[in-house]
């Protein structure tokens, strides 16, 4: 199904007819669906390639800007994209987002390949049944989300002076801090779903798309995380 840019406005899909919010939601899922499959598809290049394991040194060596890198990023494709009107500049946010996020996963990738083998599978499984189950919840709820935006702005705050003070200090970020990220993540999808439902206009569905891969990559990201430690322990 898709949407006829020549028809689209900015209005908010909820005061849209039901076939214009049932077309804005099913492009926003099938842009996503192809962020995710450009994803796959570069990671399998870097790594068949060689580029990976050529870049994964640099990273590595700065692992704690690697985990800011992927915050900030984040957050600046989303907010960027959900501002602008234009399909080429939205495609554009996306389409440099996933090749961004690619690039930062590789260390990580790497490392769960070499060292935690199985662990890739099983974080994405997880990803996907945790993002299922919210999208469910989001959508039997048609509650509101957007309560959460403070909260999800102080906790990336937080996050990433943590990260910081990593940096400066020396300590660890533990198993603790990718749970409390996984939860930031899932919070983050209540919102992104609520906000395609509710508050998106029509003419943001890459962006809305953006938004949700953004969400779901910092998951995958945490789960992994989080997979590698207790394999390691």
């Amino acid at each position: 199904m898709s949407v006829n840019y020549g028809t689209q406005d900015s209005r908010p899909v909820i005061g849209l007819g039901e076939n214009e919010r049932a077309a804005f939601i099913a492009n926003t899922y099938m842009h996503l669906f192809g962020a995710i499959i450009a994803f796959v598809a570069l990671e399998y290049y870097f790594f068949s390639s060689g580029i990976a394991a050529r870049l994964a040194p640099l990273m590595t060596g700065n692992w704690m800007l690697v985990l800011g890198a992927f915050m900030v990023i984040g957050w600046l494709a989303s907010a960027g994209a959900s501002r602008v009107s234009s399909p080429v500049v939205q495609y554009l946010a996306l389409a440099a987002f996933v090749v961004a996020e690619a690039l930062i996963f590789i260390p990580m990738l790497l490392y769960a390949n070499a060292y935690a083998p199985g662990v890739i599978q099983s974080a994405g499984m997880l990803t996907m049944i945790g993002f299922a189950g919210l999208t469910m919840v989001a959508f039997t709820m048609r509650k509101d989300f957007s309560f959460l935006n403070g909260i999800l702005m102080w906790g990336g705050i937080a996050a990433i002076l943590l990260i910081v003070g990593s940096l400066i200090f020396g300590f660890n970020l533990g198993t603790w801090f990718s749970v409390a990220m996984i939860a930031l993540a899932g919070g983050a999808i209540l919102r992104d779903t609520s906000n395609i439902m509710l508050h998106y206009p029509q003419d943001r569905h890459v962006a809305a798309a953006l938004a949700l891969f953004s969400s779901v990559a910092m998951m995958f990201f945490y789960i992994l995380r989080l997979l590698i430690a207790f394999n390691r322990d």
